[in-house]
């Protein structure tokens, strides 16, 4: 009995330790891969948090926010068949209605706008609560949508979704007052703060800038304004600690003249292919030399708004 269980117990021992320099060859061939990652990019971990720090602009008050209006969205309802319900229309399920109707498929792109808004309400930025989104529709319906919705997953989900809200106009959750979904009045001015700036990112546009130095930019000419406003005298100062140049005491002039600047907003067409009309913006920026989707432009604003004001 004794030799089985000292067989047993040098059993264990002998798979625990095997187990042991398992993993303890997954961890070195990690920390390898890790390694050569970096050879090849020339880039390291200490790189990249030295760029997070740099990037970060101090002084920035806690009433700034981030806002995003997708425009053009193709959310739209149509009636299927006689006794049939209302879908969302769409480009792969109603070929028919749009042969018939003589329409452009790529008017019927809804699933760009769910990945808009997944990229956007899915961010540290957003559950930070810097971030506000607002929807308007080919058919100028403006949308409010709560930063704290979770929108769906899966596209038939979402696509139910935005029926349910055209059709009653607002959406509630179950254990709360607040609507998560609600149509509200045009126009989208009307619900933008005092004094923001307001951006159309655009390819068709002559002034390219990269996305990152950009937000750096606003933010130190949203942290000199809130100086200026509650210290008048140490503006300067405080647009020395952050690091302002020539180009960025420009912005902080610009943002002065209008008053401290809570807010920046952003527009981003939501559709598959042309230009947004937006006769009410400032500029209009690109931030690439190539076309890029509009979830991927979602991605660059809450990626570059997060490093600079240290969102993790």
């Amino acid at each position: 009995e004794r030799d089985r269980v000292r067989t047993a117990t040098d059993a264990a021992s002998l798979a625990a330790r095997d187990e042991s320099k398992t993993a303890g060859r997954a961890e070195a061939n990690l920390m390898a891969e890790t390694a050569e990652r970096g050879s090849l990019t020339g880039k390291t971990q200490d790189d990249e948090d030295s760029f997070r720090r740099a990037c970060v602009v101090r002084g920035v008050p806690d009433t700034f926010r981030v806002f995003v209006v997708l425009e053009e969205a193709n959310l739209e309802t149509v009636k299927v068949g006689k006794d049939g319900g209302f879908q969302l229309l769409n480009a792969d399920d109603h070929q028919g209605i749009l042969a018939r109707t003589k329409r452009d498929p790529a008017h019927a792109r809804p699933d760009i706008a769910h990945q808009c808004l997944l990229t956007l309400l899915d961010s540290p930025l957003n559950k930070a609560g810097r971030l506000k989104v607002f929807v308007r529709t080919r058919k100028n319906v403006l949308i409010d949508v709560h930063p704290h919705i979770r929108i769906p997953r899966t596209f038939r989900r979402f696509a139910g979704l935005i029926v349910e809200l055209l059709q009653k106009l607002k959406i509630r959750a179950t254990n709360s007052p607040d609507p998560l979904l609600k149509v509200v009045a045009n126009p989208v001015t009307t619900h933008l703060p005092a004094g923001c700036r307001r951006v159309l990112m655009t390819y068709n546009c002559e002034r390219v800038e990269n996305m990152q130095s950009h937000a750096i930019s606003v933010a130190r000419a949203a942290a000199a304004a809130a100086a200026e406003t509650a210290h008048p005298a140490a503006s300067s100062s405080a647009a020395t600690a952050n690091g302002g140049g020539g180009g960025d005491d420009d912005d902080a002039k610009r943002g002065e003249q209008r008053g401290a600047p809570t807010a920046v907003v952003y527009v981003v067409g939501a559709m598959a292919h042309g230009k947004v009309d937006a006769d009410w913006v400032d500029e209009q920026l690109s931030v690439s030399h190539y076309p890029l989707s509009g979830a991927n432009v979602c991605a660059k604003i809450v990626q570059a708004y997060e490093n600079v004001l240290d969102v993790l």
